[in-house]
């Protein structure tokens, strides 16, 4: 209620001032900052409102992997990983990375890490599906063209009062060295853990930690996690179905492009938000396309309720 009595006095002051606009240009800009500030915090609330889903104040755990194209998209996997992680920085989140897996040339062919702050998972949901680039690939030599793809999945960190039946005999377990990139060893035993849910197909890993036992515990984590959001998407589709949308939320579907050339642009397919500087956007400047999802699936969502 604080809050709408702020954005109300604020239009109150502007409605005040607005007969003396005409008169003194410094009033006429007092003006346009209440009504900027006002439109600012109606924006917040209004994400706000959005990020009320049960588990949205959640941790978020990512998935990246590369698409077909070998390192070409391992490259791009990798300039997702680090974009992704940009983000989370620049607000303040922690980024543990639980698992690389890299590329022979470079890049890498899937990661796993967790981003640990308030609300992560509720935002970074938006970030969830294939990311599409063009550009020059600066491992041809011809100086073509290429178009690589890698996906991103998102689940919410959850606790352990939350029920995942995980049976034993479902479980393929793989231990590995931890390695990083050229393949030199984190440490010379098999401490890296891998599980494979056979009934899903879901695969998660953890080399983060130098014991094979905390590596389980993350890995089991992980695909508790994995699991949990599976079912969420289940519900998700099944809601939809009955709301008589023919949309349905899935791991194929191409979310955004970024192209590099022949010019430069960021393009979202669900909402449409563009921004032209691409470095920045690489670089973490997600905001815009983050907050564009999450209104835009709250105007959708609230729809189907009317």
């Amino acid at each position: 209620m604080q809050q709408f009595r702020y954005v109300g006095k604020l239009l109150s002051d502007a409605e005040g001032l607005l007969e003396l606009a005409d008169q003194d240009a410094e009033i006429a800009t007092e003006v346009d900052n209440n009504i900027a500030t006002a439109r600012k915090a109606v924006e917040q609330f209004e994400l706000q409102r959005m990020l009320g889903g049960e588990y949205d104040k959640n941790n978020a755990l990512l998935s990246i992997n590369a698409g077909a194209g070998g390192t070409e998209s391992q490259d791009w996997a990798q300039m997702l990983m680090r974009m992704l992680s940009r983000w989370a920085e620049q607000h303040d989140f922690t980024v543990e990375v639980l698992d690389v897996q890299y590329g022979e040339e470079a890049g890498i062919k899937s990661a796993s890490l967790e981003i640990t702050g308030p609300y992560a998972y509720g935002y970074l949901k938006a970030e969830q599906g294939v990311h599409r680039l063009v550009r020059i690939s600066p491992y041809d030599s011809a100086k073509r063209r290429h178009t690589s793809f890698a996906s991103v999945a998102a689940a919410p960190e959850i606790d352990d009062d939350v029920k995942v039946e995980i049976r034993d005999e479902d479980l393929r377990v793989d231990t590995y060295r931890s390695s990083g990139a050229g393949g030199q060893h984190v440490n010379k035993t098999e401490s890296a853990i891998r599980l494979t849910h056979m009934p899903t197909g879901i695969v998660v890993a953890c080399q983060a930690e130098r014991s094979q036992h905390k590596n389980r515990d993350k890995a089991m984590k992980m695909l508790r996690a994995k699991l949990f959001e599976l079912e969420l998407r289940k519900r998700e589709e099944e809601r939809e179905k009955l709301a008589g949308d023919r949309k349905k939320i899935e791991w194929g579907s191409q979310i955004r492009s970024y192209v590099l050339q022949p010019y430069r642009l960021v393009k979202d397919h669900r909402t449409g938000h563009e921004a032209g500087n691409t470095d920045a956007v690489l670089d973490g400047d997600l905001d815009g396309f983050i907050e564009a999802y999450l209104l835009g699936k709250t105007a959708t969502d609230q729809k189907e309720l009317e």
